[in-house]
């Protein structure tokens, strides 16, 4: 299927590639579907592209690869709602924002996907060790980008 978008022209993905948050995501109920954007194959930040607003695009990351120890708790009824038998079948990311010269993750509203099913939910989480702004990496150096990404599984 061809996908507009405002940074990347109409680019070309597979419809199995398509995410779907049926609740949307804070602030953008209405954008439901997006798919996951790789600018390179050593890529640690990814874009997620909404497929219904060509203008909208969230650039993300697996909070991991930046904080070892954080974690997300999913209740049962989250698990049923995502259709996640397991928990080895999610794939979580947080949403990246450039705050002076340092990302930062929103590590307060992670985004779950099923990796089987390719839907997802932004989180809330009610614990406060974490933040909205939680600092990642800071970007003086020179970040490397390309101008036409590809799409990569969910």
């Amino acid at each position: 299927m061809e996908v507009r978008t405002t940074r990347f022209g109409t680019i070309e993905i597979r419809e199995d590639r398509v995410i779907t948050f049926p609740k949307g995501l804070l602030g953008f109920g209405n954008n439901r579907r997006f798919c996951l954007l790789e600018p390179s194959e050593d890529a640690c930040f990814f874009w997620l592209q909404s497929l219904d607003e060509p203008a909208l695009a969230f650039v993300i990351t697996d909070p991991s690869l930046f904080a070892p120890e954080y974690a997300v708790p999913i209740r049962a009824e989250q698990m049923d709602e995502l259709c996640l038998g397991k928990l080895e079948d999610a794939q979580v990311f947080v949403i990246v924002n450039k705050v002076d010269e340092t990302l930062t993750g929103n590590l307060q509203g992670p985004l779950v996907i099923n990796t089987l099913t390719r839907t997802g939910e932004q989180l809330v989480l009610a614990e406060k060790k974490w933040t909205t702004r939680h600092p990642l990496v800071n970007v003086a150096a020179q970040v490397r980008t390309t101008s036409q990404p590809r799409a990569i599984p969910a």
